[in-house]
């Protein structure tokens, strides 16, 4: 198919569909609007639904909804939106139940601004809810990388029965690329035993619930869940390493950052700084195994962020104290520019501009 531009909240909405998702429950929240927008138009055309809930709590239990009955389904929002999910994102997961979950993150904390910002990967990667869980979080770095990782996202999400989030910023939602689509995906939701589609008189009532009141119940769907958790850092680990044969200091980052990152590694390269870059393009799991084979070889690395200093914890328990770990970070919707990046890699090899 040829190449269309297209903004990046349109090419998440048009990525899902191809998917073969038919449902989207939202509420319409700055910088994911237009996303809600066109499936609002779209959804429709492939015989399925988009319903603007009355608020994000509505919507995620909408979701829940949705995901019982075995379909492919889909919310959206920004952060403070994601905040207001929370509690049924953890019943999703209780109930191991299939959806994406689109977070286009803005400045905050609070109502913050609607500028671009990374503030949200504690509440992506270390569960966000109540309760022992992890979601798999996928995070695109380029208009592209949203379609390729989009039906990936719903496979994962069915094939492990889990939520399965994708994380962007408000620049990567309000950005305009080129991007070219597969061939959408022929896809029917197949018959799920566990799925609430009625038995037409055969068999016992199904039931979805994330209820268990016997302790011993619970520990043991609580171990059934860590297994299969398990499971997921084993098999759908994804990142890209970038000039790291030789790099004395790498560079860590994700999401649109990493391609400042990459600008700056290249303005190091030319003048005599061996830096590559890893990007982990799964949150969680965390790759580990490019750290384990770089830390012998690199001086330091440096974490990149749109925040405060969150992905720098997991970075420093990869590294595991063999390597410094530096951090250089802008918030509140300020972004890093590939100068202050290449100076602070200056300072950490101790050379001079």
């Amino acid at each position: 198919m040829a190449k269309v531009l297209m903004k990046g909240n349109e090419v998440i909405a048009e990525a899902a569909v191809h998917a073969g998702c038919k449902y989207l429950f939202s509420y319409p929240i700055t910088p994911q609007s237009e996303l809600v927008a066109y499936m609002a138009k779209r959804l429709p055309e492939v015989g399925g639904l988009f319903l603007q809930a009355e608020s994000e709590v509505a919507a995620i239990n909408m979701v829940y909804g949705a995901a019982s009955a075995g379909v492919r389904v889909m919310t959206s929002s920004s952060s403070p939106g994601i905040s207001l999910k929370q509690e049924g994102i953890s019943y999703l997961v209780g109930s191991e139940l299939p959806a994406v979950i689109v977070n286009v993150m803005r400045g905050g904390p609070g109502l913050g601004s609607i500028q671009p910002a990374q503030g949200d990967y504690f509440q992506a990667t270390k569960g966000g809810g109540h309760g022992d869980y992890n979601i798999p979080v996928y995070a695109p770095a380029t208009l592209q990388e949203i379609v390729d990782l989009m039906a990936e996202a719903f496979d994962v999400a069915d094939r492990y029965r889990t939520p399965v989030y994708i994380l962007g910023d408000g620049m990567l939602g309000q950005m305009m690329e080129p991007v070219e689509f597969k061939e959408a995906v022929d896809y029917e939701p197949t018959p799920k035993e566990w799925a609430t589609t009625g038995t037409r008189g055969d068999g016992a009532p199904k039931v979805v619930n994330s209820l268990r009141l016997d302790p011993a119940d619970l520990e043991e769907h609580n171990n059934h869940l860590q297994a299969k958790y398990r499971q997921i850092m084993e098999n759908e680990v994804k990142y890209e390493e970038y000039l790291t044969e030789d790099a004395e200091y790498i560079i860590v980052a994700y999401g649109t950052v990493a391609r400042i990152a990459k600008n700056a590694i290249k303005t190091a390269r030319s003048n005599g700084y061996k830096v590559g870059m890893i990007r982990p393009i799964t949150l969680w799991p965390f790759p580990q195994k490019p750290f384990t084979a770089t830390r012998d070889q690199v001086k330091a690395y440096l974490t990149v962020e749109m925040s405060a200093g969150q992905m720098v914890e997991d970075v420093r328990l990869a590294v595991n104290g063999r390597k410094p770990v530096e951090f250089y970070g802008r918030t509140g919707g300020m972004v890093p520019t590939q100068e202050a990046i290449y100076k602070k890699i200056v300072e950490i090899a101790g050379g001079d501009q």
